[in-house]
């Protein structure tokens, strides 16, 4: 089990070192952007695709890692009342909710992307093609769901009066 929560915490914080470049770029390409459009009345061609699409990369890459370190939102005023082992219980049947449904989110953004690739549609401005960014954000969404299925795991053993 361990192993499953060091692989899942690693490519966690890969992905976000990942998604932090991906910031850094759409930073320069903006200042870029508007440094071009000002002093040579001509701006970087595409930057509007770019931006969104690597925004979109950044954002599933980062999910994971935010996961790993509990940084989501969470209600638990009711659930806190609660003795630790039913605690553990409610955090494995949401923790194993969220897997079925970013697992089915996951799986629909690769079909998606498939289809994508196979019609050829590509960015407006820029022309270049949508299927590999699509990709990306599924695998975003797929490592998140191994990472919300290690805690589902680990609550069950609470759960159960181990761990």
């Amino acid at each position: 089990m361990n192993r499953l929560n060091g692989l899942a915490a690693g490519l966690g914080r890969i992905m976000d070192r990942i998604a932090g470049l991906c910031l850094v770029a759409i930073m320069i390409l903006v200042v870029t952007n508007v440094l071009f459009r000002a002093l040579f009345k001509r701006p970087v061609l595409g930057t509007y695709d770019y931006v969104t699409l690597s925004t979109a990369v950044m954002i599933s890459l980062a999910l994971a890692y935010c996961a790993v370190q509990n940084g989501h939102i969470a209600v638990g005023f009711v659930v806190d009342r609660l003795p630790k082992r039913r605690q553990a219980a409610v955090d494995t049947a949401v923790n194993l909710a969220a897997v079925a449904f970013w697992g089915l989110c996951s799986w629909q953004m690769a079909a998606y992307a498939g289809s994508m690739a196979s019609r050829g549609v590509v960015a407006a401005t820029s022309q270049i093609p949508l299927y590999p960014f699509i990709y990306l954000v599924a695998f975003g969404l797929a490592a998140l769901c191994l990472v919300l299925l290690v805690r589902a795991v680990e609550s069950a053993m609470r759960a159960a009066g181990g761990k």
